[in-house]
C-alpha cells in the first residue's frame, strides 16, 4: 500500500474536501468612464486599449469643395499616448471623461496641406473677347480657389488632438477673375472694306462711325490688336517710310493730320485718329491708319482705354 502524505498548516487540519480559491476578478474600467469621448466603461485594460487605438487610427475625412480625402493620423504625423490614458481611466471616478494625449508633427501636417494645395488650387480664368463672324463674343469667366494653408493646418491639428473624426471642411479662398463679362469694357470692330468702325461694350453694340482706311499701297492691317497709346492734341512725326522721308513734324493745331486725338494700336505705326480731311471718310486714302471725323474721334477717345481690344476685319 502506498502511503499518502498531507501537509497541513500549523493548527489547521488538512482534508481532501478543502475548496480551491477562485482567481481574482480582472480589473475593469469603472462605470460611465470614457477616454476622449469614447466609452470604455466595463472594459479590461487590453480591451480599452484596443478600442481607443482603433478609434484613433481611423482616417480624418477632409472635404475640399465636392471632394473628400481621408488621410490617416500616421500620414499626418500624429501619435496617441493610449496606455497612460487607459491607466488613468482604470482609477478614474465614475462618469469621468479622461483626456487622450496626442502629439502631432507640424512639419508632416504642413507637407500634407501643401499637397492638398497643389491638387486643389486653381487659378482664375478671365473672360476673353472673341470674334464670331463680325461680332464680338465674351467667354464666361471662372473663379479660382486657393487652399488656406495656415488655417487648414490648424484645423487638422485641432481635429487630431481632440480625437475628432467628424468630416472637416478645408478652408478655401475664392479668387475672383480680373476680367468678367460685366467689366470687359469697350471692344472695337473695324470693317476695312465697308469703312465702318463699330464700338461695343463687351458684346453689346453701342455706336458705329464712318471711317477712312489705308490705300492699296499701304493697307490697314487685318487681325486682332489692342490700344497701346492714347494722346490728346498729338504731334505728328514722319514715319520711317518713303512717302514721308521729306516731311517735318507737325505740332498740334488745325493743320495736324492726326486731328486732336490719337489712339495707337499694337500694329507698328498704325492708330485711330481724327482727320481734318472729312472728305476722305468712306474711302481708302490713309497710309494704314483709321481716320475718323474729329468730333467722332474725340467722343470715342473718352470711351476706350489702353488695353481695349481692336478687331480689324476685311469685310
Amino acid at each position: 500500500m502506498t502511503a499518502a502524505f498531507l501537509v497541513a498548516q500549523p493548527g489547521v487540519a488538512a482534508t481532501h474536501d478543502d475548496p480551491v480559491p477562485p482567481p481574482p476578478a480582472p480589473a475593469v474600467v469603472p462605470e460611465g468612464v470614457s477616454i476622449s469621448g469614447i466609452v470604455v466603461a466595463g472594459l479590461t485594460p487590453e480591451a480599452a486599449t484596443s478600442v481607443i487605438r482603433t478609434a484613433f487610427e481611423a482616417p480624418l475625412p477632409l472635404r475640399v469643395g465636392d471632394h473628400v480625402v481621408k488621410p490617416t493620423p500616421t500620414e499626418l504625423g500624429a501619435r496617441a499616448y493610449v496606455p497612460p490614458a487607459v491607466a488613468r481611466a482604470l482609477v478614474a471616478a465614475p462618469n469621468t471623461d479622461v483626456p487622450l494625449t496626442v502629439r502631432v508633427a507640424g512639419a508632416k501636417v504642413r507637407a500634407y496641406v501643401a499637397g492638398l494645395a497643389s491638387r486643389f488650387d486653381r487659378k482664375p480664368v478671365d473672360a476673353r473677347v472673341l470674334l464670331r463672324r463680325v461680332h464680338p463674343f465674351v467667354t464666361r469667366e471662372r473663379p479660382g480657389q486657393s487652399v488656406e494653408r495656415m488655417k487648414t493646418t490648424a484645423t487638422i491639428v485641432r481635429a487630431l488632438t481632440s480625437n475628432s473624426r467628424l468630416p472637416t471642411e478645408v478652408p478655401v479662398r475664392t479668387i475672383e477673375p480680373a476680367v468678367t463679362r460685366r467689366n470687359v469694357g469697350p471692344v472695337l470692330v473695324i470693317r476695312r472694306e465697308s469703312k465702318w468702325l463699330h464700338l461695343y461694350n463687351g458684346a453689346k453694340p453701342v455706336k458705329r462711325f464712318r471711317i477712312a482706311t489705308g490705300m492699296s499701297q499701304y493697307p490697314t492691317p487685318l487681325g486682332r490688336f489692342t490700344v497701346i497709346s492714347m494722346w490728346k492734341n498729338p504731334w505728328w512725326y514722319p514715319p520711317d517710310s518713303d512717302w514721308a522721308k521729306d516731311e517735318q513734324p507737325i505740332p498740334p493745331g488745325p493743320g495736324n493730320p492726326l486731328g486732336t486725338r490719337w489712339m495707337g494700336i499694337s500694329s507698328p505705326g498704325v492708330g485711330i485718329h481724327g482727320t481734318p480731311d472729312a472728305a476722305s471718310l468712306g474711302y481708302s486714302l490713309s497710309h494704314g491708319c483709321i481716320r475718323m471725323a474729329i468730333h467722332d474721334a474725340e467722343w470715342l477717345f473718352n470711351r476706350v482705354r489702353v488695353g481695349t481690344t481692336v478687331f480689324i476685319i476685311r469685310r
